[in-house]
């Protein structure tokens, strides 16, 4: 698929992110892009050149439909990369990348502290059923990932900050190593977001993004993107994995992420600034065992985070209290202001405990075992936020 031109390359993040993919309506003269819920396009009059299984010509909603384009077009200028493709869920495009990518007896090195679906993709149904070998390391240390990435690696998958304990990977470096041993890396950059971390410009091959997350902001649709520079690769990513697979977006959720991803850079500032304090007060706040936030100097990846991201550090706490999973359940519902829901990245800020019977527990360090819970802030007033918090701690004993 030929690259679209961005227009509007070299102007600020929140220019590029109101204006990029954006074009008056050829039909209306409307400022807004429309919504185009058709699933089947108008044929050429000529068939012979006619390629069912391309997403070059809009013919039918799986091979691309118009909301589709238009919001590659923008995340890609988020992110400054050459090619974008949008899927149903940041899983999808997760899938899409590996399926692509890998093939029977390849070797993929990924993080013990991962998202769910990771583990599950690699832990359990590459390997298992596909015969790929699925090496998992700590890869905030290199000295580890040097040791698994051999000769003969073909991805080296990172997440940064990881998912739920918000560890630091160094993307320059692993790139490196990996890059040395003839191995591809990929990175999902959904705790950081484009506004706080662009991967490819610290020399990765490929990034993915929830786009349900950060870039929409209002918990009301999925999807997900992957963001190269590699044209050809993605081109068998859209024949592989969205036409012959199928994990096209739905024009409306296109349409919505869209219409989302405009406030985006507003939206990250503010939460960037208000993660930053209620991490400092939690830090202070007896009976919390631990705050895992890259912002925090006591972050063991604090150095490397303030090179590595450029605005701030992203909406996502981790922090323990020192008590038991019913006690965190029991705190989790007290909450006023904060929504006691699964995900992250929304309007709203959103608190999830993790338990200690979970099945990778012992994959994390040793003191997020217990009273675990991660934390995503939202736009609401960060002294409300703080005054929930305390008064939910304090109803619990804590």
């Amino acid at each position: 698929m030929a690259k679209k031109e961005n227009k509007y390359e070299g102007y600020g993040l929140a220019t590029q992110a109101i204006h990029t993919g954006t074009d008056y309506d050829e039909g209306t003269g409307a400022v807004r892009r429309p919504l185009h819920m058709a699933n089947s396009f108008k044929l050429p009059d000529d068939l012979s050149q006619v390629n069912y299984s391309s997403t070059d010509l809009l013919m039918y909603s799986r091979n691309g439909n118009p909301n589709q384009h238009w919001l590659e077009e923008k995340v890609a200028a988020l992110h400054g990369a050459g090619d974008a493709i949008v899927l149903a869920s940041g899983v999808a495009a997760l899938h899409a990348l590996f399926w692509t990518l890998l093939k029977t007896g390849d070797r993929v090195v990924y993080p013990k502290v991962s998202y769910m679906a990771v583990y599950r993709l690699f832990h359990e149904l590459f390997n298992r059923k596909f015969g790929v070998e699925t090496v998992m390391v700590d890869m905030t240390d290199l000295d580890e990932v040097r040791k698994a990435i051999t000769p003969g690696t073909r991805l080296v998958h990172i997440e940064t900050p990881d998912n739920p304990t918000n560890g630091v990977t160094d993307i320059e470096a692993v790139v490196k190593i990996a890059h040395e041993n003839g191995a591809l890396v990929s990175v999902d950059n959904t705790f950081a977001s484009p506004y706080n971390q662009k991967p490819l410009q610290l020399g990765a091959d490929f990034a993915v993004e929830a786009l349900t997350k950060f870039i929409n902001g209002h918990g009301d649709a999925q999807g997900g993107a992957i963001l190269s520079n590699d044209l050809e690769t993605m081109d068998r990513i859209r024949y592989e994995a969205q036409v012959n697979v199928g994990s096209v977006i739905s024009p409306f959720n296109a349409w919505q992420i869209f219409r989302g991803s405009v406030t985006f850079p507003l939206r990250m500032q503010r939460i960037n600034e208000s993660t930053q304090k209620i991490a400092e007060w939690l830090e202070s706040r007896e009976n919390v065992t631990f705050v895992s936030y890259p912002g925090l100097p006591s972050n063991p990846g604090h150095d490397l985070a303030k090179r590595q991201m450029k605005n701030g550090y992203g909406g996502v706490i981790s922090f323990g209290v020192n008590t038991d999973d019913k006690t965190v359940e029991r705190f989790c519902a007290a909450l006023k202001v904060v929504t006691f829901a699964v995900s992250l990245g929304h309007d709203e800020s959103l608190i999830f405990p993790q338990p200690s019977y979970d099945e990778r527990i012992d994959l994390y360090p040793e003191k997020f075992r217990k009273g675990f819970i991660r934390f995503s802030v939202g736009l609401e007033d960060p002294e409300d936020i703080i005054a929930d918090l305390d008064q939910a701690l304090k109803s619990v004993g804590l």
